[in-house]
């Protein structure tokens, strides 16, 4: 199986993308990943938030294949613990998924065909980050599911 992480822009700041290539670079001794950037068209903020939603959603619709299981990072969407995370990834393993991809939307969230799309939503917490401590909360989610699933000794109980 493939991960990848789609986002909506790009990381700014310096440490976030020190920390991100980190966990990026753990996470290629159990599986293969890979990270895309989306830019959506410029000039997008002078708009209204539905059409910056649907413009995103266009963009995201473009990077997915058809046969991608597709989870969207989503403050309404299910919360999991890490290691009940890393069962969610091991089903998807013994299903023989070729390419899951999670998805990192814009500042407004989703548009109504990007949800409708997905196979499902994952909430990191309860509280709000901002988009570019996602991805490393994510990514460091993701590698410590790795861990769980090899008993390896980066997860504590």
């Amino acid at each position: 199986m493939k991960i990848k992480l789609l986002m909506v822009g790009k990381t700014d700041h310096k440490g976030l993308q020190s920390m991100i290539q980190e966990y990026r670079k753990r996470l290629g001794h159990y599986i293969r990943f890979e990270q895309e950037v989306l830019q959506p068209p410029k000039n997008t903020r002078n708009r209204s938030i539905p059409e910056q939603k649907q413009i995103e959603g266009e963009v995201i619709l473009k990077a997915v294949s058809d046969s991608d299981s597709v989870i969207l990072l989503d403050e309404q969407g299910k919360g999991y613990s890490s290691v009940e995370f890393a069962g969610e990834l091991q089903k998807y393993m013994n299903a023989g998924t070729r390419q899951l991809v999670f998805i990192i939307g814009g500042p407004y969230g989703f548009s109504e065909a990007v949800y409708s799309r997905a196979q499902g939503r994952i909430s990191l917490s309860s509280m709000t980050f901002s988009h570019q401590m996602v991805r490393l909360i994510f990514l460091e989610q993701l590698y410590r599911a790795f861990t769980i699933l090899r008993n390896e000794s980066y997860h504590h109980q």
